[in-house]
């Protein structure tokens, strides 16, 4: 009507930096990212030359020994270093002395190292410059080092701890693949079976202090650890 103040809807609220954080989570857990995951069996493709994986079943027994080992001994670095980022350099200490498989240990360093790289080159984010030299963590560990670039990046700790125990996973069902144990589409089933499998996992380590990590399968650090006396290989770990 003339006269009248034409009303003006208000602005919708700005969205979040970077988006919802489930686009977050399907970045970091897609493949694509360049982690150096998927250079790493986490010792299956040595337990499977050596003839100590024989079939489907026993491959499946070592996917949920290897998600429990992870969990015991793995993702407690990741949940502490989300809590209190400030520890990372002495949780990264700890993560190396405790890691003692020289293999295991090599793989983490690696992985941990080409994760810094590409979260501060893809996302820019002024507070991952502290994982950069002078400021860097001693070794590297993936672990530790995860959890504080999820925390910087806006994800709690429970999807950081989730988001983690899916890309272990997902390592072992492409290694797995890669291997020629199981095809492409038998590998996603088993995937979709151990998904509970991984969840029961979260719910009982999620809050484990790192006073509390141990190591679940020793067998599996063992066949770890002769990976690099295999005669021919497709994998680092």
């Amino acid at each position: 009507m003339p006269g009248r103040t034409p009303s003006i809807a208000p602005a919708p609220p700005a969205p979040p930096a970077g988006g919802s954080p489930d686009w977050l989570l399907w970045q970091l857990a897609d493949s694509a990212f360049p982690t150096g995951g998927f250079a790493h069996s986490g010792g299956l493709e040595a337990a499977w030359q050596n003839g100590e994986l024989r079939n489907r079943t026993e491959v499946q027994g070592f996917l949920e020994t290897s998600l429990a080992q992870f969990g015991r001994g793995s993702l407690p670095f990741a949940t502490a270093a989300h809590t209190a980022p400030a520890r990372l350099a002495e949780l990264d200490a700890l993560c190396d002395c405790f890691t003692s498989n020289h293999v295991a240990n090599r793989a983490s360093r690696v992985q941990g190292q080409a994760l810094i790289a590409s979260a501060v080159r893809i996302f820019g984010t002024p507070e991952l410059a502290c994982l950069r030299p002078p400021t860097a963590p001693p070794c590297a560990h993936f672990a530790p080092v995860f959890g504080v670039v999820a925390r910087t990046l806006g994800l709690n700790r429970t999807a950081t701890a989730r988001v983690l125990l899916f890309m272990h996973l997902r390592g072992l069902i492409a290694a797995v693949v890669r291997l020629g144990v199981v095809g492409p589409l038998e590998a996603q089933g088993l995937q979709h079976r151990l998904g509970p499998v991984a969840e029961s996992v979260l719910v009982r380590c999620q809050d484990l202090p790192v006073e509390e990590i141990a190591q679940t399968a020793p067998l599996l650090d063992l066949w770890q650890g002769t990976q690099d006396r295999l005669y021919s290989r497709l994998f680092q770990s």
